[in-house]
């Protein structure tokens, strides 16, 4: 192995009981996991998680509460190559997001061979030098041990290879729920001391909006694999209590759009006879009632945003 160490015991904890708290975000290429990692880390869902690439686009966070520690997860949308306008100001926000956080945790599946996409995000890391950097190794479920080791010792070289230095090496499996509190034991020590910058109930910051538009989102996406994932935005227009109604029975009125780039497009959303809409509403609108924790009344409409993508003045309308 040569001077490589991978984690698969919690640090001995310090006899001084020092509270820290600091941000952490996960990063890796689309499928690594990171979104099951953080469900997994947080103990409820609050990323946006989706089979397709690029979906989680706003700073959605999770929060780690422990008696020692505030583990607070920025989750960054996906670095990649940019195509357009959008994509630029995406990598910008992760460039800025990292250079910010005070631990990074790179995800790497454990059953996929290091490719050009995971070898793009290191030489980014690599850049970004003050900031420790973890090596997780996710979905060890997949694999048998010797698979493992060779990712395990794949990922060691990547670093040497680039000038990272690995602060850990760990392997993890969320779905199976392994060593996850290993990796929050981890990620704590190398965050700053302090107290508690959230209160102890908040699970994430994210606005409820901003969270009810990315459920509809990625419902509305879910049954259009071939069209860009990017070319549909949801914007909420307001949520509000409903009015007239007893305590006991209460009712959120949510009024969104969804947007897409073009005409064309409006008729693979919203379906033959408006089926495909009424399935994402009806999809979204139980999502959107978990969530909450109350019933909703959801009023979803289809707007053309023309090429919003490359339009600055609609980026910002849209909220990026």
């Amino acid at each position: 192995m040569g001077g490589m160490s991978v984690r698969t015991q919690s640090p001995q904890p310090s006899q001084r009981s020092d509270h820290r708290a600091g941000f952490a975000c996960f990063v890796g290429r689309p499928n690594a996991g990171k979104s099951t990692l953080t469900n997994a880390l947080v103990g409820k869902k609050v990323a946006i998680t989706s089979n397709r690439p690029q979906t989680t686009r706003h700073t959605v966070r999770g929060i780690v509460h422990r008696p020692d520690a505030q583990l607070i997860l920025v989750d960054t949308p996906g670095l990649h190559k940019p195509r357009t306008l959008l994509g630029e100001r995406l990598n910008d926000v992760v460039r800025t997001t990292w250079a910010e956080v005070d631990v990074i945790g790179f995800c790497l599946p454990a059953d996929q061979k290091l490719g050009p996409g995971d070898r793009f995000i290191a030489k980014e890391l690599a850049s970004i030098k003050k900031t420790p950097k973890v090596a997780i190794v996710t979905k060890t479920d997949l694999v048998d041990g010797k698979a493992l080791a060779e990712q395990l010792i794949a990922v060691d070289q990547l670093g040497k290879e680039l000038g990272i230095e690995w602060a850990e090496i760990v392997p993890v499996s969320a779905v199976g729920e392994k060593q996850v509190d290993l990796l929050a034991d981890l990620l704590v020590p190398l965050l700053p001391e302090g107290p508690a910058l959230y209160p102890e109930g908040d699970l994430t910051d994210e606005p409820e909006q901003v969270m009810v538009a990315e459920l509809i989102r990625e419902a509305a996406l879910e049954g259009v694999r071939d069209e860009l994932p990017h070319s549909i935005a949801v914007v909420v227009e307001e949520m509000l209590p409903r009015e007239g109604r007893p305590a006991d029975k209460p009712l959120l009125d949510i009024h969104a759009f969804v947007y897409i780039e073009r005409p064309s497009q409006k008729g693979i959303i919203i379906g033959p006879k408006g089926k495909r809409l009424k399935d994402v509403g009806i999809k979204s609108r139980k999502q959107i009632e978990a969530l909450l924790g109350t019933p909703v009344f959801l009023d979803l409409h289809v707007k053309v945003a023309k090429d919003w993508q490359r339009d600055p003045r609609q980026l910002r309308k849209l909220g990026f």
